[in-house]
């Protein structure tokens, strides 16, 4: 193997497994996660003589996965279930007994707009910074940070007296 095989060789070792993760909780299907890494990475392989020189590559192909996603999300108006994140033991605090039914809460995301969902999910699930995310889905922090309030007030009133505040 030459040198650009092997250093796209082992971005995708790193990379690929975490991008499907993240996907599939985006799209709630780990087949059509999958057909969306495979392209970013195809797409990346591609442009790997540019995208190899940045500082932290794999943000790019996060980037290109949320995007398609999204995509895929508002072609074929996707209502996808996040098993993953029943897998993963969220919870949510409740003003009554202290936690929330994790399918309640998986439903709840689910049920979020794409741009609100995917926001969730890469700041709470993926633990990244609002700005972070604002380059991840394409647009401003400022609109990230609507997305993600929003999205609690949603979650708030989904899973009945959780406070819309984190």
């Amino acid at each position: 193997m030459d040198d650009v095989d092997e250093s796209f060789a082992a971005m995708f070792r790193v990379e690929y497994a975490r991008t499907v993760r993240s996907v599939q909780a985006m799209l709630g299907d780990v087949a059509r996660a999958e057909d969306v890494a495979q392209d970013a990475f195809v797409a990346l392989l591609r442009q790997w003589s540019e995208v190899s020189k940045y500082d932290q590559p794999g943000a790019w192909v996060r980037r290109v996965c949320f995007r398609k996603a999204l995509r895929v999300v508002h072609r074929d108006y996707v209502r996808a279930r996040l098993e993953r994140l029943l897998h993963l033991g969220v919870v949510v605090p409740d003003h009554s007994t202290g936690v929330v039914d994790r399918r309640t809460l998986a439903s709840a995301i689910t049920a979020l707009p794409a741009r609100q969902r995917a926001a969730v999910i890469l700041h709470y699930y993926e633990d990244l910074t609002v700005a972070e995310v604002a380059d991840v889905i394409g647009c401003s922090p400022g609109t990230v940070k609507v997305h993600l309030h929003r999205a609690r007030q949603a979650l708030a009133v989904a899973v009945k007296g959780v406070t819309s505040d984190a």
